[in-house]
């Protein structure tokens, strides 16, 4: 039971469940349907809503077997590889996840092929290389997120923009806080050679960069939400923003371990405020 245990904990079932959870909300919500069953039985949308799950699932497992050393400083107690699992049966579990994603992927058409290989390509090459450099980890990890709520408008075209401003939303404050956990995890990082943006900038100068896509993500969100003529939706980003006010002041102070993981904590709860908010649409 342990093992098993450690194995769901290894591809972070949490999160997938989150994932899923948020894929169905748009198929339910954004979308509509004339029955929850129909949706919950809708063949093509389980097929990519599995096909995103086993992708994130492999790019969970590619990434701790390239940062076993650091996570043994930053998160000794989350490192599943030496411990429950081989490196070389991690390796081999990443590639089966991986091509069973590709191919479900491809039942459903080649949009949704390509974006799959994009996505399984992009999470190798993260792992591998893109992590340890400025920004480039924090964007491909924002911008895959974003894009597992945008796939859905391949199969639903008539809801594509709605869907595509909670797409925009889920990128920006995923970049916010992936930033953000690059703050907090500076001591492991600088340890280990990473090159992460708070150790090329500085904390400072970092925090700027948060203040301006704070800034670009509202002012993106009001471009896109005013041609739809939505009162419902201006009200729900309106409190979303009152959230976003308050992390921002929070940032401004923020110059602890712990100030910087308060201020993640509230970016997940964001997140979370932000696909309940598709209920009300």
């Amino acid at each position: 039971m342990t093992h098993i245990k450690a194995f769901f904990d290894f591809i972070r079932w949490k999160n997938l469940l989150i994932i899923a959870l948020t894929q169905f909300v748009v198929r339910l919500f954004l979308v509509g349907c004339d029955s929850y069953l129909t949706c919950l039985l809708d063949f093509r949308f389980n097929i990519l809503v599995l096909s995103t799950l086993l992708i994130a699932a492999a790019g969970y497992v590619i990434n701790d077997y390239f940062d076993v050393k650091i996570d043994l400083i930053n998160k000794p107690n989350e490192v599943y590889i030496g411990r429950f699992i081989k490196r070389r049966y991690a390796l081999l579990l990443h590639q089966t996840l991986s091509v069973i994603g590709v191919i479900l992927a491809g039942i459903l058409g080649y949009k949704t092929f390509l974006i799959a290989v994009f996505a399984v390509t992009l999470l190798w090459f993260y792992a591998s290389i893109f992590k340890k450099k400025p920004f480039y980890g924090n964007l491909i990890v924002a911008g895959l997120t974003g894009l597992s709520l945008s796939e859905t408008a391949i199969l639903f075209p008539d809801q594509s923009q709605v869907i595509h401003i909670y797409s925009l939303f889920a990128f920006f404050i995923n970049l916010i806080r992936e930033i953000i956990k690059d703050i907090e995890d500076i001591k492991g990082d600088k340890m280990y050679g990473a090159t992460t943006l708070p150790i090329v900038w500085g904390i400072r100068k970092t925090k700027k960069l948060l203040f301006a896509l704070i800034g670009a993500f509202c002012v993106l969100v009001c471009v896109l939400s005013y041609p739809l003529h939505n009162k419902t939706l201006w009200f729900i980003f309106s409190l979303l923003g009152v959230v976003l006010i308050y992390i921002t002041i929070l940032l401004v102070s923020a110059d602890r371990k712990s100030h910087f993981s308060r201020i993640s904590k509230w970016c997940k709860w964001l997140m979370v405020m932000g696909v309940a908010s598709m209920m009300v649409l």
